[in-house]
């Protein structure tokens, strides 16, 4: 297991956008949709190498055209912001819009598929593939919007599971986690795809340029986590401190205070 995996969204979208490379994406989404797709095209392709640090707080994502068709749109997130369902919903609506402005028919809109890669829990139910579809309230059995889905993928729930490893699914979810060294293993040699995949990593993560952007957002990760815990400390400081001064007001005993808030003597007496 390596340091750089597919986990980074930078190391993620490097090797799924690749020219060169399409066969993995085919691979890959084949495997989530159980459809064939004969021809793929990356919509916008990211532009790694103009990447500048203040914009590692941005979405990374693939979009990709099936078929001259469907839009598919692939991303991985690694922390929990309690957003991503209203995230994937809005993003998505704007993937449809933007169809509709290019003057098409209703009818002629392609089909939007949103994919979730997520590097946490997100539902109760022990299934780590959801699909979701959208049906009528009083029959459950009819999809009355078929233009428009979403997967969510928790990686956390496939690495507790026992999956069988037959399945190609389950061969690119083993692959992408890089948790479990014998479900790797099993993976690629059951998939000739992900051993030519190895080889296409190793080159990635021996790239100057691509381990520096995704060093660069581990690191953009680990100071937007650390200004947050400490943005939420010294909220917490604040609400106790505010608590402090007003039983200083009621003249409650600074013992009392201190044991109460857990402030010091010398921060309630500066109040």
């Amino acid at each position: 297991m390596s340091k750089f995996n597919l986990k980074n969204d930078i190391i993620f979208t490097a090797f799924f956008a690749r020219k060169g490379n399409e066969e993995f994406l085919i691979d890959f989404l084949q495997s989530i949709l159980k459809i064939e797709i004969k021809k793929i095209k990356i919509r916008e392709e990211v532009n790694l190498e103009k990447l500048s640090v203040g914009e590692k707080g941005g979405r990374l994502d693939i979009q990709a055209e099936l078929n001259e068709g469907t839009i598919v749109n692939i991303e991985m997130q690694m922390k929990n912001l309690h957003n991503i369902e209203n995230r994937t919903t809005l993003y998505g609506a704007k993937v449809l819009a933007r169809e509709e402005a290019r003057g098409k028919n209703y009818n002629d809109i392609k089909n939007v598929i949103m994919i979730n890669i997520l590097n946490y829990e997100l539902t109760e139910f022990e299934e780590y593939v959801s699909e979701t579809v959208v049906v009528l309230d009083k029959h459950r059995e009819y999809e009355i919007i078929k233009g428009m889905k979403w997967y969510f993928i928790e990686l956390p729930k496939f690495r507790k599971a026992h999956p069988n490893m037959d399945e190609k699914l389950n061969q690119w979810l083993a692959f992408i986690d890089d948790n479990d060294r014998g479900k790797i293993k099993m993976a690629e040699k059951k998939n000739k795809t992900l051993e030519k995949a190895r080889k296409e990593m190793t080159y990635l993560t021996g790239d100057e340029e691509i381990r520096r952007l995704a060093e660069l957002r581990e690191k953009w990760e680990m100071d937007w986590n650390s200004s947050m815990d400490y943005s939420k400390k010294e909220g917490i400081k604040e609400g106790k401190k505010e608590d402090a001064r007003k039983m200083k007001e009621k003249n409650i005993p600074i013992e009392t205070i201190i044991e109460i808030t857990g402030l010091t003597k010398e921060e309630i007496e500066k109040l």
